[in-house]
């Protein structure tokens, strides 16, 4: 056991971090496998317009949870690879409409084989007495509430009084 592991709750965000790495790094290695030059950190917005079709950047920031400029960044990245374009909304030309490319497209479909093998695989590993997935579901509700900073600073003001 490493200091990380041994210092227990405290590095909760290092421990989430370094799971989540592992996760990205096997994910790319098993899209290569099978053929797919794709990046784990584009599968949000890539899985996101693949259901939701057209979406502003906004939307797409909202529906993924991430920040604006981090948005921007991964649709960069996609724009790039030319699985995206955007096109003006009509009624808002200030608002960019994001939408898959027929590149993008093609390779939702190489891409659904692997998500399936995927969600059966992750399955297996949050499935464990604590079921992992839940207990991410349930901390997140928890710091939708109240964020950790809030009750950070919360306590600080309870402790010097």
């Amino acid at each position: 056991m490493n200091i990380i592991d041994e210092s227990g709750i405290l590095a909760l965000s290092t421990r989430l971090q370094r799971l989540s790495e592992q996760l990205r790094k096997d994910g790319a290695l098993f899209y290569k496998s099978y053929g797919i030059d794709f990046e784990p950190k584009w599968f949000p917005v890539i899985y996101t317009l693949y259901h939701k079709e057209v979406l502003s950047v906004v939307e797409i920031a909202n529906e993924i949870g991430y920040t604006h400029p981090s948005t921007i960044s991964l649709l960069k990245e996609l724009e790039k690879q030319k699985l995206i374009r955007s096109k003006k909304d009509k009624v808002d030309e200030r608002k960019r409409l994001i939408v898959l490319t027929p590149k993008g497209q093609e390779l939702i479909l190489k891409m659904q084989p692997v998500w399936d093998v995927m969600s059966k695989v992750l399955t297996e590993i949050a499935d464990n007495q604590n079921n992992l997935l839940q207990a991410i579901n349930e901390a997140e509700s928890k710091i939708r509430n109240q964020s950790f900073l809030q009750r950070a600073l919360q306590l600080k003001v309870e402790n010097e009084k």
